[in-house]
């Protein structure tokens, strides 16, 4: 369904080629808005977009972006907005994960996770901050997780990049004051995503199960909707934080867990 709020906004989504970021840019496509997908890879930009059915009078756009390469961060703003516009709606939501112990913890892959998940994230809302004010319109939607609240084993890194991301969503929040502009982390919990999918192996070795049991041992007896959240889930949470039924939301760090977290 289209929102007359977001009819015509142009939104960029990192990380969208797949899994939540997908999600988000299908939704917010729903919407009405134009929408960009930036993501590492560029060909498989080109693919999720070609997943999503073309509306008339909406614009699509494949971006490339390394979110660990500041310079190329600024030019993805950039290029958008040559293509499609001013920037409306900025969702940071580009990230990977690593499971290992602190002990053999890379070193050089907890500083990229640092790198591609807030600092990243910093630089892409530099972009487009100023402009977004005097505007008097914005919305920046940072995909935190419910480790950007709680520690979890066996990643570092993870959680220390989505914990920092809540302290930036706050700051830009209070600078935004009343322009006009908010700023909201969405904290998902587990999401039946390829990233999910990815870590089971590690989370066997290191809670000692069979990779098969993980999700039914180790993550849903902690979830008490005993269910992965859906990525569409998290889209839905974008699309109501971006339109102008959100106005006064601002700073939050929403949810989106089957109630694994509760604060």
């Amino acid at each position: 369904m289209r929102s007359s709020t977001l009819t015509n906004r142009v939104a960029l989504v990192t990380g969208g080629a797949s899994g939540i970021g997908l999600a988000i840019a299908q939704k917010l496509y729903q919407a009405g808005c134009h929408i960009a997908i930036a993501d590492l890879d560029l060909s498989k930009a080109d693919a999720a977009l070609a997943e999503i059915p073309q509306r008339e009078g909406q614009q699509k756009l494949a971006l490339h972006v390394d979110m660990a390469d500041y310079p190329t961060v600024y030019r993805m703003v950039e290029h958008c907005e040559q293509a499609l516009g001013s920037l409306d709606i900025l969702v940071n939501n580009a990230g990977f994960q690593h499971v290992a112990p602190i002990e053999t913890f890379p070193p050089e892959v907890f500083q990229k996770l640092i790198d591609v998940m807030l600092v990243g994230p910093f630089v892409a809302t530099q972009a487009v901050f100023a402009r977004m004010k005097q505007r008097g319109w914005g919305r920046i939607i940072n995909i935190s997780s419910i480790n950007g609240k709680i520690g979890a084993p066996y990643k570092a890194g993870y959680c220390s990049a989505k914990h920092g991301i809540i302290g930036l969503t706050r700051v830009t929040a209070a600078e935004a004051g009343d322009s006009g502009v908010t700023c909201n982390a969405i904290c998902p919990g587990f999401v039946d995503t390829p990233l999910v999918q990815n870590q089971l192996a590690d989370l066997s070795a290191g809670y000692k199960v069979p990779t098969e049991k993980v999700i039914e041992d180790v993550i849903l007896p902690n979830v008490p909707q005993r269910r992965l959240i859906g990525a569409d889930e998290i889209g839905d949470t974008a699309v109501f934080l971006a339109s102008d039924e959100a106005a006064a939301i601002t700073g939050q760090t929403i949810n989106v867990s089957g109630g694994y977290v509760m604060s």
